[in-house]
């Protein structure tokens, strides 16, 4: 009963964050979210997603089909989903933003692409677990938990760099209270890996049976839940300070772009005012030339030229001078008085 209830429910939460992890997924791809970024939550959420087929699976084959939980099909049925489950785990790990040297874990997945990643963990793992299965498979003496033993040390290398690759990134966040959750986890992880490889006939020799199934279950349990949380708390940190950060380049982007608009506003001032200060000083320079060649002449002066611009083309001087009822040597002294009068202001000019 005690592991229909772990299974329904890991079945239940994992397969519902798994749904919800994979809308986040295709939000941030269609948001144009950092590769890295996109590619750590699809991972995430495939291993979750493992987790609740895995559960269902169990659920099928305990519930429907009434089998045994200690049966060997089951056994390696979970060891598969605990390895496919630590295969996604680190590929996750290189998403997880942080400032700090990365764990040799992650600097070692980084050096392979994903396809020969994946390639290099099942190929080696198969190799061992034959090894493992051609051992024990017909061996009742051999417990069926021998089989755990192939997925144990994946487990705790996974939860070493978990544990290493959370703090570092909650350090970087400013969210070092989050070191005694990961801690717990770690401890959680290390509980159910102990509780996995312990032989239940082995263990009822020091503990309660019934003690002993629940606390497998409650820890089965309890460090799933606590794995989603964390990484649902790391999503939405990184979130936050991604968003926070791109708001804060935009600000500085503004505020160098006022800056530089400010500066070319003030250039195009300097500019005006040295234009308004040519003009002032070309008006000045013109009121100087009109004042320079500026001819002051006398009434009769001004007549004579206004009949010799009138008359000129058709009459002569005697003739004009007749009309202006003046003699012709007083209508020459007039002509004369005039050229000497401009002469002399193109002289000073």
């Amino acid at each position: 009963m005690q592991s229909i209830i772990e299974y329904t429910v890991t079945a239940i939460v994992c397969l519902i964050s798994a749904i919800i992890i994979q809308r986040i997924f295709i939000k941030e791809r269609k948001e144009g979210s950092g590769e890295k970024a996109i590619k750590g939550i699809m991972w995430f959420g495939l291993a979750i997603l493992v987790w609740g087929l895995g559960a269902i699976l169990n659920l099928i084959l305990v519930f429907g089909f009434q089998w045994n939980p200690s049966n060997k099909i089951i056994i390696y049925i979970g060891v598969l989903v605990s390895l496919t489950n630590s295969l996604f785990i680190l590929l996750s790990l290189p998403s997880i933003e942080h400032n700090k040297r990365r764990g040799i874990v992650v600097r070692l997945v980084q050096k392979f692409s994903t396809k020969d990643f994946i390639g290099v963990f099942f190929g080696v793992l198969a190799m061992i677990a034959f090894v493992f299965i051609a051992t024990s498979v017909n061996n009742i003496e051999i417990s069926n938990n021998f089989i755990w033993l192939i997925d144990i040390p994946i487990s705790v290398v996974v939860a070493l760099s978990l544990l290493y690759e959370l703090n570092k990134a909650f350090a970087s966040r400013q969210m070092r209270f989050m070191y005694l959750p990961t801690l717990v986890l770690f401890i959680l992880i290390m509980i159910a890996v102990t509780h996995r490889i312990i032989p239940q006939d082995r263990a009822i020799q020091l503990v309660d049976q019934e003690f002993w199934s629940i606390a497998g279950s409650i820890t089965a349990i309890s460090f799933k839940f606590l794995f989603i949380l964390l990484f649902s708390i790391l999503l939405y940190s990184w979130k936050f300070l991604s968003e926070k950060e791109q708001q804060q380049g935009l600000a500085d982007k503004l505020a160098s772009d006022n800056l530089k608009l400010s500066k070319r506003v003030e250039q195009q001032e300097l500019a005006n005012e040295s234009h308004l200060d040519t003009i002032k000083s070309m008006k000045s320079e013109l009121i100087a030339l009109r004042e320079a060649t500026k001819i002051d002449l006398s009434e009769r002066q001004k007549e004579v030229l206004g009949n010799l611009a009138y008359f000129g083309s058709n009459k002569s001087y005697p003739e004009i001078a007749e009309l202006m009822n003046i003699s012709n040597d007083g209508f020459q002294t007039h002509i004369h008085q005039i050229k000497k009068t401009i002469e002399y202001k193109w002289q000073r000019w």
